[in-house]
């Protein structure tokens, strides 16, 4: 006898098995006009609780994150820097193989415009100079407005020049840094190589804090005083040395040190000079 099959209601199932066929009874499905559904109101939906609950944990899991993501910025930016800093050397070394002398920090009549002019012009070549402009910028650094230009106002400078080494800013006659010889009619004369007694060991042009065009050694508290940012790069300072390597130094080392370590970086005779360190400079 042929078996024919009959639609069954929605809730039962038809299934066959060794001892016959039989509907069974599926509380799971649903009735509905588009067929059959799993039932989803057993169905747990989430709470309001359970919803602040896990914003809560994206909140401490964002403010773990993000000190960490900071630090690696400002690695970056450090790094970045340091490269401005040996390009800057390099153009530093092609003044010294053609002169044997440093650029003045500031003109002399043998050699017109300030220390990244002369660079400029000298050293990397004003074609050089316009084509990369972030060479002279610190990426960590905050604009100011005491920054120079070269050229160009779209050029800005926030690099400093060693000028005065621990000597008190402004005291152009016995200058202990790269500033230049100073006379009456010559105004400022370059720095002859020679008279560097260490290059590895004295720094030539670094971050600018005060937007000045010289690093000059103020301590921190009168740094902070003349609206210095000191934060570039994490309590530390990059610095371009005359042999052209670089170094990361602490800005605690740099300014405020007053061993012999510290302070002969800051002098063409290597030597700590600590007579002027009660002196007070008169831009103060």
């Amino acid at each position: 006898m042929k078996r024919h099959k009959c639609r069954a209601p929605a809730r039962w199932q038809y299934q066959e098995h060794a001892s016959g066929t039989k509907w069974i009874y599926d509380s799971r499905i649903s009735v509905s006009r588009t067929g059959p559904e799993k039932d989803t109101a057993g169905r747990k939906a989430f709470t309001l609780v359970e919803m602040l609950m896990v914003l809560a944990v994206i909140g401490i899991l964002a403010a773990l994150l993000l000190p960490a993501i900071s630090r690696a910025k400002r690695k970056a930016q450090e790094t970045e820097c340091v490269g401005h800093l040996h390009q800057l050397g390099i153009g530093l070394h092609q003044i010294l193989a053609a002169d044997h002398a440093y650029p003045s920090a500031v003109a002399g009549t043998e050699s017109p415009g300030s220390w990244y002019s002369q660079l400029a012009r000298e050293g990397l070549g004003l074609k050089e100079t316009f084509k990369n402009e972030g060479v002279w910028h610190c990426p960590a650094a905050q604009w100011s407005s005491k920054w120079y230009n070269i050229h160009s106002p779209a050029t800005p400078v926030c690099y400093s020049y060693n000028a005065f080494g621990v000597q008190v800013p402004g005291n152009k006659t016995n200058a202990l840094g790269l500033l230049g010889h100073w006379s009456p009619t010559a105004f400022y004369t370059r720095i002859r190589e020679s008279e560097v007694t260490q290059p590895s060991e004295m720094m030539a042009i670094g971050d600018s804090f005060d937007g000045t065009m010289t690093l000059s050694r103020l301590d921190l508290t009168a740094l902070e005083s003349i609206g210095a940012i000191l934060s570039s790069h994490l309590g530390r300072i990059n610095v371009l040395f005359c042999d052209g390597h670089t170094e990361s130094p602490g800005m605690q080392f740099v300014f405020q040190d007053t061993t012999d370590a510290a302070l002969v970086r800051w002098n063409r005779d290597h030597q700590p000079h600590r007579e002027f360190l009660s002196q007070k400079s008169p831009n103060l």
